[in-house]
């Protein structure tokens, strides 16, 4: 995924992008600081020790942006929600509808209603939906993470070079992931 979508970014814009590798820390590492953007993978199976939800809590605190993805399931919801808890007591997890800015950072996403998820979940009707949390818990300042529940753009764009998922909901996919990274470089 990271590969796929670093020359995408190669491709479109002045950043400077490392396609053949990827850095992975843990939340409590001084290093993840370094980076404006985090993206957390499989969050139904995430349990923060105190360490690490701490270090997220400063990341995000010092303006960090989180991208969390890949994930479905009431069970996985409760898990990723104590642990997002953990780190921030007493965040409201907010809906997001296709109006919020991190939808038209870049591309105009139309609708957040028509995303499946990839493979056989999605062609048996498992739709994406978009979640975020707000500084303060307020919707007027910015979005620090970002929470893509019954979806995967991981995993779309991680196989788009091999053709395993539907051409339209791959492209929505990286549309997605441009404008999340976009909107964490910007705000």
């Amino acid at each position: 995924m990271e590969q796929h979508l670093s020359l995408i970014f190669r491709d479109m814009t002045a950043l400077r992008v490392h396609p053949d590798g990827s850095n992975i820390f843990r939340m409590d590492d001084p290093e993840l600081l370094n980076f404006p953007i985090a993206y957390l993978s499989e969050p139904g199976y995430w349990y923060p020790t105190d360490s690490e939800a701490e270090g997220l809590r400063t990341y995000l605190a010092k303006g960090g942006f989180l991208i969390v993805d890949d994930f479905h399931f009431d069970d996985e919801w409760r898990v990723f929600e104590t642990a997002m808890l953990k780190v921030l007591p007493g965040a409201r997890i907010e809906r997001l509808d296709v109006s919020h800015p991190v939808f038209n950072t870049f591309f105009a996403i139309d609708s957040l209603d028509d995303v499946p998820y990839p493979g056989r979940l999605g062609e048996r009707g498992l739709m994406g939906e978009f979640y975020g949390i707000y500084q303060e818990n307020d919707p007027s300042n910015r979005l620090m993470v970002v929470i893509n529940y019954n979806m995967d753009i991981g995993d779309y764009m991680e196989h788009s070079s091999r053709g395993f998922y539907a051409v339209d909901p791959t492209n929505e996919a990286f549309k997605f992931g441009v404008n999340y990274f976009i909107y964490g470089l910007t705000r």
